[in-house]
């Protein structure tokens, strides 16, 4: 099982199946569809969201509170197709095998916890965010999402790729499995110029399994391992 945060970009558009995408859609959608409803109402109250809370201005602020403010019965598609960054772009999942694919867990600020599979609508919101009256995402999904993902970890192994927002969201302790972080030369995190290199790692990791971490090297990062 390999954990991944979502891109800030995200393709549009999508299939309109039966009513769209519903708060419980998905593999956990019927334990956290009232958490994410609660996100949902608090995004609609605050208008899809200000420059302030979604990071962005001009144009991109407007795609993205329109997406923000009509969540429920949106347009769809697999979460693997509706992230765009960098990360994604690396990982290239369409060239994945459904297997693969399906190994993928994304941690999200809207939805929790989603599956690469599962159908997700157009939205903008970071893990890190502080959303009224809901506080920091990161904060309030912590205790749900960590029983989420101890369930769905049972007897499997888990390999953290998550940056430090997104970590903050689970506690991740008494799982097996371990956390990798790429750094610069100087042992910092390499941050979004990392980026590319965890997609490269985590492609390497679903293709050819858990074995490419004792040989793996990049020109620019190292690799750390630290045990859950």
């Amino acid at each position: 099982m390999l954990l991944l945060p979502p891109s800030e970009g995200k393709a549009q558009g999508g299939s309109n199946r039966r009513t769209g995408w519903a708060p419980d859609a998905g593999t956990f959608g019927s334990r956290l569809g009232q958490r994410r409803l609660d996100v949902v109402e608090a995004l609609a109250s605050a208008g899809g969201g200000d420059e302030k809370l979604l990071g962005v201005k001009g144009e991109h602020l407007l795609r993205a509170q329109s997406a923000n403010r009509s969540l429920i019965g949106a347009r769809t598609v697999p979460a693997w197709q509706r992230y765009t960054g960098v990360v994604w772009d690396h990982l290239d999942p369409a060239t994945l095998s459904p297997a693969a694919r399906r190994q993928i867990l994304v941690v999200s600020g809207l939805l929790g916890l989603v599956r690469a599979d599962d159908p997700i609508p157009d939205y903008r919101l970071k893990m890190g965010a502080n959303l009224r009256p809901l506080g920091k995402l990161s904060t309030w999904w912590r205790s749900d999402l960590s029983a989420e993902l101890q369930q769905a970890a049972r007897r499997r192994f888990v390999v953290d790729l998550l940056p430090q927002e997104h970590r903050a969201a689970l506690d991740l302790d008494g799982l097996g499995g371990v956390s990798l972080t790429l750094v610069d030369p100087t042992g910092k995190p390499g941050g979004h110029f990392a980026k590319a290199a965890k997609g490269e790692l985590a492609r390497a990791i679903l293709l050819d399994g858990l074995s490419v971490l004792e040989d793996w090297r990049h020109p620019q990062f190292d690799l750390i391992a630290t045990p859950l």
